[in-house]
């Protein structure tokens, strides 16, 4: 294929589809239908996931153009899929269509990008966190089904969930990262029940997650039995991605927020040092938000490269800075915060409020891998530095000493 069919089938896929968001637009207005059913067009014309297979919410095109879309759709008033079913779209979302089988990917995907049927994410336990593959959450083989019995902890919005995917062991004679199966678990089954776990911005976004007894059908199996720990890291990299990924119009988001709380001070307040910090900070941010425009640009389908994890690890110890410095800005109203009640909301990480973005930037550095596990990624798989003294390497997981 020479360089000009190349340019020239680009440029067919570009028309393809903006002929595809205008068929969109003139058929299902966004302010004149419910976001559900906008979605579901949006879904249906291919334009959920631009890269996906034809049926499944995507049109096999590259997926660059996929910010064609969204940028489109979204200065249109169309809804954001995100918002509702962060872990669904981010992470879940992207495992089904790898791992799922036919059934699976044409019964979970549309409803889970209209936002119909939110997802949650079942991995860390009390007893294995950073060491996810540790886990003792037990799946026993029984006939067609499996039946589940553990626990869950830091599960997402799990209280709002219609569906989860569950990693377990189902081999314990195994060693620890192939022992594991994954499931799509039904959250409304019997012998599952959700706990709220309340932060310190007073909301409980975080649940614990016992399973009692829980019967799997084996058709909900993603991936072959001991296969789980590949399929959690298509999940993994994706939700890394997911978090510290984000592409934000320049100066917005974190920053933001410190550029409006740096423009109400008095300009005696304003003071050389205050204004060199500001500018430090927002040169970090448009740094990563350029990273991460290149990391996009480079990604291809499948499971993402290391890029999420450096994004992730910046974009943790940012979000802190950013927030540390506009709440040092408030002087004694930073110290603030209002009423603090137990809330169960329905979408992750909102933030009505500076001192709750604050509060809540605490989580960054810890969710979808602490940053201490993103520089070991990073040191091991990407620098080639010595890896961690790893006793448990070639031991089955039964004889392996836990808390």
């Amino acid at each position: 294929m020479t360089a000009t069919d190349i340019t020239a089938s680009g440029s067919a896929d570009e028309q393809r589809v903006n002929a595809l968001i205008d068929e969109l637009l003139r058929e299902c207005p966004p302010a004149s239908v419910k976001p559900h059913e906008f979605l579901g067009a949006q879904f249906d014309k291919g334009l959920a996931w631009v890269h996906f297979p034809q049926g499944l919410g995507g049109l096999n095109l590259s997926p660059k153009l996929q910010k064609t879309i969204n940028e489109r759709v979204f200065a249109a008033g169309a809804p954001n899929p995100v918002i509702r079913n962060p872990i669904g779209h981010g992470m879940t979302g992207p495992t089904v269509a790898v791992w799922g089988s036919e059934a699976q990917k044409q019964r979970y995907l549309r409803p889970l990008f209209t936002g119909e049927e939110v997802w949650c994410q079942l991995f860390s336990e009390p007893g294995a966190g950073s060491d996810v593959a540790g886990l003792s959450s037990k799946a026993v083989r029984d006939g067609d089904e499996w039946i589940v019995n553990g626990q869950k902890v830091w599960t997402t919005l799990a209280h709002i969930s219609r569906w989860g995917l569950l990693i377990a062991r189902t081999d314990s004679e195994a060693v620890k990262h192939s022992g594991i199966t994954a499931f799509v678990v039904d959250m409304q089954a019997p012998g599952v029940e959700v706990r709220p776990l309340r932060q310190m911005t007073g909301e409980a976004e975080f649940n614990e997650v016992y399973f009692t007894d829980v019967r799997i059908p084996d058709a909900e199996r993603l991936g072959t039995p001991g296969e789980g720990w590949r399929v959690s890291l298509t999940t993994l990299m994706n939700e890394r991605v997911s978090i510290g990924g984000a592409i934000p119009q320049k100066g917005s988001g974190p920053i933001r927020e410190a550029v409006r709380v740096w423009t109400s001070l008095s300009a005696s307040e304003r003071t050389a040092e205050r204004c060199d910090q500001l500018m430090r900070l927002w040169s970090e941010a448009e740094i990563l938000r350029l990273t991460n425009i290149r990391a996009n640009d480079s990604r291809k389908m499948g499971t993402p490269g290391p890029e999420g994890s450096i994004a992730k690890l910046h974009m943790a110890d940012l979000n802190k800075k950013i927030y540390e410095f506009a709440i040092g800005l408030s002087g004694a109203e930073g110290m603030l915060y209002g009423t603090y009640e137990m809330i169960r909301p329905e979408i992750a990480m909102g933030h009505e409020s500076l001192s709750k973005a604050f509060l809540r930037s605490r989580a960054n550095s810890i969710e979808g891998g602490t940053s201490e596990i993103m520089k070991n990624i990073l040191g091991e798989r990407v620098l080639g530095l010595p890896g961690d003294v790893r006793v448990d390497r070639d031991r089955p997981w039964s004889t392996v000493p836990r808390n």
